[in-house]
């Protein structure tokens, strides 16, 4: 999954958002180094990455993209699923996503000191393009597959999965619909275990 589906999945606990947030830049043990509810979060993240790239709808949906993209795959879907998880907002928060996204925003700022050196890069752009609503739009995901292929020296191609979200539109949405409520269950009980350590 990506930020916001992260972010989102942390529910009401922001050390558990924290861990969740540095998660892809913390390596190995070094969650070690951290508090711990920071640190069931980032053990949460790596657990929702691991539940997510094994399951049978997720690896469907990898399916329908046009077999360019090879091990890129994956990370397409994740923004993929971001899309649907901001555009169907409504039906998991009360909270409009401009005013979460804004709350996210200033939460991690104050709280960037205790973020690894390449979140603490990557959160400038995050609030100036404001990811976590852009997310919602065809054109905000455009933007940004354009912007992770050039992370890439274009050579994945994800720009060019924008076709592939609007020729299988109603079969991703499905099928992201479907297996998030398996994956919310799956955070709930993880979420519960880990700060039970």
């Amino acid at each position: 999954m990506n930020f916001l589906a992260h972010l989102y999945l942390s529910k009401n606990n922001k050390n558990i958002l924290i861990g969740n947030f540095i998660a892809d830049a913390v390596k190995g043990n070094k969650y070690n180094n951290y508090p711990t509810e920071i640190k069931a979060g980032i053990l949460l993240h790596r657990a929702i990455d691991s539940y997510t790239d094994k399951h049978p709808i997720v690896r469907k949906s990898k399916r329908r993209l046009h077999e360019r993209y090879n091990h890129y795959d994956g990370v397409i879907i994740d923004i993929l699923y971001d899309h649907f998880l901001a555009k169907n907002w409504h039906n998991y928060s009360e909270i409009p996503l401009e005013v979460y996204a804004n709350n996210v925003y200033s939460f991690l700022q104050e709280n960037k000191d205790l973020f690894p050196t390449k979140i603490q890069n990557i959160l400038p752009s995050m609030i100036k393009h404001n990811w976590l609503v852009a997310y919602a739009s065809i054109e905000g995901i455009e933007k940004i597959l354009q912007g992770m292929n050039k992370r890439t020296k274009e050579v994945s191609k994800m720009d060019m999965a924008i076709e592939d979200l609007n020729y299988h539109y109603k079969e991703l949405e499905l099928d992201f619909t479907t297996f998030f409520i398996e994956l919310e269950q799956f955070t709930k009980e993880k979420t519960t275990l880990l700060l039970s350590l």
